[in-house]
């Protein structure tokens, strides 16, 4: 038995699917979550731009730091977004530096040997093209300039934790069984993609769920019972057709498990900080 929050009411006993879609609406409609889906900055594509033969030297030298290595400039107080329907939104901004890290798989406080890090000696403030969950937006950029690599790395500027991400809106959530991804068929048809654990390793059969909003399409998963206490699961993964009541539309499809959208699975940086 457990405690749990759905449509602004405490419900007490085991969670079905219909509460955990109904939590997850909720959450979404009171969090700031859909504000910032449909009024704010929300990245799909990559936050960095380079040329081919950069990636490759970057791939090649993949245990690589990333070090400052000359005197930056500093960011402007603010800049604007401009999306290709003409509107726009003034959005506060990252430096050259914070634009360096986020780049870095490595914490901060790393040091690395002599020939071993790629050097930031310079930067200009530019714009780049990037797709966003409201359409293709002109952004604002950094142009960073290295010693040793055969030319510049392009990297949004747009400060995503000064303007809200739909994690940090959502708070905690859990990970685990759910959908990962969807592929639209047409309107009204989905073609879902998701993963579950199993105790005995083997396909379990799974029932994939669906609850409906005007604003929402929640997917879900049944998943069969496998007895009580701690298993060794062995990821599993499936894929099944569902044909939604109405068209999709501009509904946001939400997981039922995590509350997040779908979307935040195969395209992190809609979801979090690039920044961070």
């Amino acid at each position: 038995m457990v405690l749990l929050l759905s449509g602004g009411h405490l419900l007490i006993g085991p969670r079905t699917f219909e509460d955990h879609a109904a939590q997850a609406v909720w959450i979404w409609r009171t969090s700031g979550a859909e504000e910032i889906w449909r009024k704010g900055f929300v990245p799909v594509g990559s936050l960095s731009a380079m040329p081919p033969k950069v990636r490759k030297r970057i791939q090649h030298d993949e245990e690589y730091g990333w070090v400052v290595a000359g005197p930056l400039p500093a960011p402007p107080a603010e800049a604007q977004v401009r999306w290709d329907d003409g509107s726009t939104m003034r959005v506060p901004v990252i430096g050259p530096r914070e634009a360096l890290l986020a780049l870095s798989p490595w914490p901060e406080e790393y040091t690395f040997p002599e020939g071993e890090a790629y050097k930031l000696t310079g930067a200009a403030f530019t714009t780049m093209r990037l797709k966003t969950v409201r359409g293709m937006a002109t952004v604002p950029a950094w142009r960073l300039y290295f010693s040793n690599l055969p030319g510049p790395i392009d990297y949004v500027a747009v400060d995503q934790d000064a303007v809200g991400t739909v994690e940090e809106a959502i708070g905690n959530h859990i990970s685990g069984d759910g959908v990962t991804d969807f592929e639209v068929l047409d309107e009204r048809t989905l073609l879902v993609s998701y993963e579950y654990g199993s105790c005995s390793g083997e396909a379990l059969d799974v029932s994939l769920r669906v609850s409906e909003e005007s604003d929402t399409v929640v997917l879900g998963l049944d998943v069969p019972d496998q007895g009580s206490g701690m298993c060794a699961g062995v990821g599993r993964f499936g894929q099944d057709v569902v044909r939604l009541d109405g068209s999709l539309d501009d509904r946001v499809v939400l997981d039922a498990a995590s509350s997040l959208p779908v979307l935040c699975r195969h395209a992190p940086n809609a979801c979090h900080s690039g920044n961070e």
